[in-house]
């Protein structure tokens, strides 16, 4: 009975904003619009309050009116929730929220977050859906916010089968190394002429020529389309980040249609078109280059060629799968996306920590400059297994500073009992992975960047991110875990370990220290440019 009041309160909202529009004296029904929403805010707390069985919500900070608790979310949301968490979470970590009319659950341990992800998986498994997100994700058909159901099961089957499996991964070693090569002599050449180096700019065009080596086959540098690649990036994580009306009002937003989600909507279908052009003629050119020729499928999920790109992929197994073209375009954007940020992050923040922390940074460079063959000018990945340290600052790393700090949103599917705390179907569900690995409970001098606290007998040892631990999930845990965790990492040690080898780094002539202010978004960043100067130590590149 309260849902349908609730659809028709919308309902009548909705009818009340479209007269708005062309009302002229926009204050005469505004007592009315307060009077809806104050109703809908009613019908939500005696929902909340009248859970089933009268069990237990999660504790909750006092909220407002029509707002609920959107005023005590600031400009970096994982820092306030924690701050919140702090004063009102229980032991068990979980606390819970209404933003606007929509439920929040917050979990900020490594016991909630274990519950979240791993005893209540399944029930947690969703998404909530957005019109930005519907609209960039053709449907949606990806594998990183498309809801809960077959249709990502399949997506989320073939990327981890054929397109960031082990294998697969190992097969773009070549490329890597490559990638990283041409870096090192665009440094080399800097450093020559004792110049500033915008490193934020060098990792940020390294991870996406890397995506897009795998992705389509060829690095977009090599056209000139990087630029509009990079501009692809940013639009569409700026409109996927943050929160907007739609999140807070869904029912009301739902109900107004037009009025409320046309702009958004506009947005993001001007973003999709401009991805739709290069998408389409990439699919046609690998449609044309295939044409007449069968793939063979191996174990790996590739074709006869061993580095073969994620497209061709697609296109092999489209009629297995049942790919649309829709589809595959979803997929493709989706891995063009979520591996292009993320990666860069880790190792902007890994190169800014080592900077500050200059003890970590020679021990790192005193084992990747001893841990090669004489004779060897560069680091090989074959090199990185007796690398434990090196290891550990990526570790370390993503402890502090997790790339998706909150995750991407999961969305509750049935009512669900977590510990004695009752958890109503269609709750959003936030995990604060930042404040996980900052956790006083979990860690001994949790703000500090301290590698050496995860090596043991000269070995990596203890928690690990891979999503069997819960004190450090950069990637999450259970079905909806990133599955290109083993690429970016790949990655991300190569680059590092060749980038601390072969140059020795200092601060600009001026600057006596490094800046670590964050700004939020779908991932959190650096505020300030990472700039350094690098000395060569005179070795020449020849991968």
């Amino acid at each position: 009975m309260a849902k349908e009041a609730l659809v028709f309160l919308d309902e009548q909202l909705a009818g009340y904003l479209l007269a708005a529009k062309d009302f002229p004296l926009l204050i005469t029904i505004l007592p009315l619009l307060l009077l809806f929403l104050l109703l809908r805010y009613f019908f939500f707390i005696t929902r909340a309050v009248s859970a089933r069985g009268k069990k237990r919500l999660p504790p909750s900070p006092p909220g407002l009116p029509l707002i609920g608790h959107v005023h005590l979310i600031g400009a970096l949301p994982h820092v306030s929730l924690r701050r919140l968490a702090e004063r009102h979470a229980g032991e068990d970590g979980l606390m819970m929220l209404r933003l606007g009319v929509v439920p929040t659950l917050v979990a900020t341990s490594a016991r909630a977050a274990q519950a979240v992800l791993r005893v209540h998986d399944q029930c947690f498994a969703s998404r909530p859906r957005s019109v930005s997100g519907d609209v960039l994700t053709y449907g949606p058909s990806d594998v990183a916010l498309a809801p809960y159901g077959e249709r990502w099961r399949l997506a989320k089957k073939l990327a981890t089968t054929h397109l960031l499996s082990a294998k697969k991964v190992q097969s773009y070693r070549a490329a890597r190394e490559e990638e990283v090569a041409l870096v090192i002599s665009k440094i080399r050449g800097a450093a020559a002429m004792g110049t500033v180096v915008d490193m934020s700019e060098v990792l940020s065009k390294f991870t996406s020529d890397m995506v897009c080596r795998a992705v389509a086959g060829r690095s977009f540098r090599v056209e000139g389309r990087d630029k509009v690649f990079r501009e692809l990036i940013d639009e569409a994580m700026a409109l996927l980040a943050g929160f907007s009306l739609e999140n807070f009002y869904p029912g009301l937003a739902k109900a107004a249609g037009g009025v409320l989600v046309r702009s958004a909507r506009s947005k993001a279908e001007r973003v999709r078109n401009r991805w739709d052009s290069m998408v389409d003629k990439l699919i046609d050119e690998h449609v044309s280059k295939n044409a007449g020729a069968t793939a063979v499928l191996h174990e790996d999920g590739g074709s006869g060629d061993q580095e073969c790109d994620f497209i061709h992929v697609l296109l092999s197994v489209q009629e297995e799968y049942g790919l649309t073209r829709e589809g595959i375009k979803a997929i493709v954007v989706n891995m063009f996306a979520a591996g292009t940020d993320t990666a860069y992050l880790v190792l902007e923040f890994a190169l800014a920590e080592l900077m500050l922390h200059r003890e970590a940074m020679t021990r790192l460079v005193h084992e990747v400059r001893s841990s090669i063959p004489e004779g060897q000018n560069g680091i090989y990945e074959d090199n990185l297994v007796g690398m434990p340290y090196l290891k550990a600052v990526v570790k370390e790393n993503l402890r502090l500073h997790p790339p998706s700090p909150l995750l991407l949103p999961h969305l509750s599917l049935e009512d669900c009992d977590i510990e004695s705390f009752h958890v109503p179907a269609g709750t959003t569900v936030l995990v604060n992975v930042w404040a996980i690995g900052r956790d006083p409970k979990e860690w001994d001098a949790a703000e500090e960047f301290m590698p050496e606290r995860f090596i043991h007998s000269g070995e990596v040892k203890g928690v690990d991110f891979s999503g069997k631990d819960f004190q450090i999930l950069p990637f999450g845990s259970g079905r909806r875990m990133c599955p290109g965790m083993n690429f970016a990492v790949a990655s991300i040690e190569l680059m590092l370990a060749n980038l601390v080898y072969h140059f020795d780094w200092e601060l600009p002539q001026g600057v006596d220290k490094i800046d670590m202010a964050e700004v939020f978004g779908l991932t959190v960043s650096r505020k300030e440019k990472l700039l350094l100067v690098p000395m060569t130590r005179g070795i020449v590149c020849t991968f």
